[in-house]
């Protein structure tokens, strides 16, 4: 098998919201008239993003999940996405399970895969996801106002408590293990709790370097402070606070979204919440004051021992 038969038999399907995909030197792609075009790019390298031998499969979901979770911070819809696969091997049982992964999550979220390259070199993949969202709809960073309560949903802390066993950091039980693997290897992007959030949503983004990092581009964007309760984040019962709180408040991978909201909006988020069927906790307020001030339940200062993911630390 050569590169080019790799392409036709594991990467060509047929493109549904696309008038021309995969086959020609660029798909031909109709936005939907009224909207406005969203587009983002992540890149995962092996040994710095995930590790080399994590399961295919899961690696095929985590490729689109962290592309299509831009897109659900911005309010919008994920309609397609080309891949950019750099391989050490035509390995076909690895390639056939990687696209498993990839184009199951496509096919349930509507996301064509329209085009691509690929080459021979160390495991480097790299996904450039489209999305619509109508016009002047798109929730950006930059829309924090005093006075807004901060948001995030799910649960915190659970991928890095898995990269923390898996590094041989710390210890978890198998049952837990299990859960934060799911976490750290299959992540659920949040699409239909950000298309909810539409005209209701002042600021969002989701947290990919960890909830006190990402925060931050909020705050920085919109010329903001925040007060925040850490013990307020939310994360699995059985991460003992005490011992992760630094990777509940600062670790990563969890692609959930924090979002600020007007308090007489606080309503209008649980429904929207409720609608999307994911749960959402408040866990701040926007400041006037500039800077990221951590409260413990006692109202007591809390400093971490890190802010978030750096690619270059």
């Amino acid at each position: 098998m050569n590169e080019f038969a790799m392409i036709r038999r594991y990467f060509t399907r047929p493109a549904r919201r696309a008038r021309l995909g995969v086959g020609d030197d660029a798909a031909v792609l109709v936005p939907t008239p009224g909207t406005e075009l969203l587009v983002s790019t992540d890149l995962l390298v092996a040994g710095r993003h995930f590790f080399a031998d994590v399961d295919p499969a899961a690696l095929g979901h985590k490729t689109l999940a962290v592309n299509l979770s831009d897109i659900a911070a911005m309010g919008g819809e994920p309609v397609w996405a080309v891949l950019g696969a750099a391989l050490p091997t035509l390995d076909e049982a690895w390639i056939a399970a990687f696209c498993d992964g990839l184009f199951a999550l496509a096919e349930r979220t509507g996301v064509d895969i329209v085009g691509g390259d690929t080459t021979c070199g160390p495991l480097t993949l790299s996904v450039t996801i489209g999305g619509e969202v109508p016009a002047g709809q798109a929730i950006r960073r930059d829309g924090a106002r005093p006075g807004d309560e901060i948001w995030v949903s799910g649960q915190l802390g659970l991928a890095a408590a898995a990269l923390a066993h898996l590094s041989g950091e710390a210890r978890l039980s198998a049952p837990l293990l299990a859960e934060c693997r799911k976490r750290l290897e299959w992540p659920e992007p949040r699409i239909g709790l950000g298309m909810a959030l539409r005209g209701i949503a002042s600021a969002m983004l989701d947290i990919s370097d960890g909830f006190a990092g990402d925060l931050g581009h909020i705050l920085e964007r919109s010329a903001v402070g925040a007060t925040v309760d850490i013990d307020a984040l939310p994360t699995d019962n059985r991460l003992e606070r005490a011992i992760w709180r630094d990777a509940i408040a600062a670790g990563g991978d969890d692609y959930e979204l924090c979002f600020t909201a007007p308090p007489a909006q606080a309503a209008a988020v649980r429904a929207a919440a409720a609608r999307a069927g994911v749960d959402v906790t408040r866990v701040g307020v926007i400041d006037a004051a500039p800077g990221l001030r951590l409260l413990d339940a006692q109202q007591r200062p809390v400093h971490l021992k890190r802010n978030g993911f750096d690619h270059f630390a």
